[in-house]
């Protein structure tokens, strides 16, 4: 789940993204100051907007919102008040991570892609990066599904040229570190860290 707060580019609106829905199956339900967004076939809830966002939680961001459980109790209070009983749990481990590249393939039906298998910890993810530096055994950062990366781009499963992805290994200037290189290339980490700790502290 990713929630998003701009003022000055939307209002003072709060946006509480938590699946992709195709546009043509997105179905609403509003009730005062809180909409529901939700797949009208399959009833699955894509995200809400909470309008007027300031009555209900204390906010001063222009763009994503770094949650904490007090922030998510606001939000389940406020969208309570509005008539929605539906309680929003996050998962609030680390989004970007440190990954060992187990094994690199080429992508069949792409020249340029590589098919990698990444540890990271607590599972092995396959993630097709199109860095000309990746390699099998290089310690990486991994962003994973629900990242949501310095540009505002948010990481999804994904495929590409018919290969499942799902995260995304990253570069330095992706991750917006200072000094980053302009060339193009992944971010290799010093061999000791180890697969699966938060890369940011």
């Amino acid at each position: 789940m990713n929630v998003f707060y701009n003022r000055e580019g939307i209002g003072d609106t709060l946006l509480i993204f938590i699946k992709e829905i195709p546009r043509e199956k997105r179905a609403f339900d509003r009730r005062q100051d809180a909409v529901r967004i939700y797949d009208a076939e399959t009833k699955d809830i894509a995200g809400y907007n909470l309008f007027l966002a300031s009555k209900y939680i204390a906010v001063n961001a222009a763009g994503p919102l770094e949650l904490s459980e007090g922030i998510i109790n606001d939000i389940n209070k406020g969208l309570s008040q509005n008539g929605f009983e539906e309680k929003l749990e996050v998962d609030f481990s680390p989004k970007f991570v440190v990954g060992h590249v187990v094994s690199k393939e080429k992508h069949p039906n792409a020249d340029k892609l590589n098919i990698c298998k990444v540890n990271i910890g607590t599972e092995m993810l396959q993630i097709v990066c199109g860095a000309p530096n990746v390699n099998e055994g290089q310690k990486v950062v991994v962003a994973k599904v629900g990242a949501v990366m310095p540009s505002g781009m948010m990481i999804k499963h994904a495929e590409l040229r018919g290969v499942a992805s799902s995260g995304m290994i990253c570069s330095a200037k992706e991750l917006d570190l200072p000094d980053a290189p302009q060339e193009k290339g992944i971010l290799v980490l010093d061999d000791s860290r180890t697969p699966g700790d938060a890369f940011f502290e």
